[in-house]
């Protein structure tokens, strides 16, 4: 096991202890929704996002396990994506992580609403994950803002729109840029701000860990496009092939493979180079980023 294979363990484990304990609370409750938010909650994953909240926590100083909240907290908003993604006025898929998406394993309307929830359901952790971290009012606040915004008409949700749109329509590279930084890449990025913020850090620390977040956000997109026609649906644990299907401009419909493949590399590269001007050393970080464009799922 590698670097980058360490690490993702140790975050899948200790993000997906949180994430049970609050699929457990919504069970507990009486809420009606309770099963099908415990059902996305419990949705296995590589946890990408949650690696790197550590890893960024950890290039700064920061040494506390609590930390894993805050991972927990931004997986929560990613899980919300995810079933919202997957609705039939979205990609319309049955497959997600291996298992049916949340509208096939309830119904629309339900998974519609447990996307909804997921989101004060983020907050709640990230707000345990604040007091556990002794973090003060103004932190929390600022750590607030930027997982909502990633998350919202700014972020993923303005990225979605714009996917939408673009359905069966050719779209340029700045356009196609533009798309994915909000759709995949905001939310790669708050994941390493929300870390770095953690550990209290330097103007100078945080904006190289946002730069590299940036980078690397859409370095992972590409990636993607590159999997969704190289991989298979049972590697992958989603539908591979949808973006053809659905005839969605895509970095590979816009490159091809192999320049595709060159240029999440040159990303990869653009975020490492952010951390070195600001002498920021992580082999962590590093090892997350060529993990990102070389993964086979």
């Amino acid at each position: 096991m590698n670097h980058a294979e360490r690490l993702l363990a140790e975050a899948r484990t200790a993000t997906d202890a949180i994430m049970e304990s609050w699929a457990q609370r919504l069970l507990s409750g009486g809420d009606g929704d309770g099963p099908a938010l415990a059902y996305a909650l419990r949705s296995p994953g590589k946890r990408v996002r949650a690696a790197l909240v550590m890893a960024s926590y950890r290039a700064l100083g920061g040494a506390s396990p609590a930390i894993a909240a805050v991972a927990a907290a931004v997986e929560t908003v990613h899980t919300y994506s995810l079933v919202h993604d997957d609705l039939p006025c979205m990609d319309n898929d049955d497959l997600r992580r291996g298992r049916p998406t949340t509208h096939r394993a309830f119904d629309v309307g339900t998974a519609t609403r447990v996307g909804y929830r997921l989101v004060p359901a983020a907050a709640l952790v990230l707000a345990e994950a604040a007091r556990e971290l002794e973090l003060d009012d103004d932190t929390l606040g600022r750590m607030a803002a930027e997982l909502f915004q990633a998350s919202g008409i700014e972020g993923m949700v303005g990225g979605q729109w714009l996917d939408l749109e673009a359905e069966q329509r050719a779209l340029d590279l700045a356009e196609l840029t533009a798309v994915h930084r909000g759709k995949t890449g905001a939310l790669i990025r708050a994941a390493c701000v929300l870390g770095a913020s953690a550990a209290r850090p330097s103007p100078a620390a945080l904006a190289a860990l946002s730069a590299y977040g940036d980078e690397i956000g859409l370095a992972f997109q590409v990636a993607d496009d590159v999997l969704d026609v190289t991989a298979t649906s049972d590697v992958l644990g989603k539908t591979a092939g949808r973006d053809e299907a659905l005839q969605k401009s895509t970095f590979v419909r816009l490159m091809g493979v192999e320049a595709a493949r060159q240029e999440a590399a040159r990303l990869a590269g653009a975020a490492v180079e952010h951390l070195d001007a600001a002498g920021i050393r992580s082999e962590s970080l590093l090892a997350l980023a060529d993990y990102i464009v070389n993964r086979k799922s």
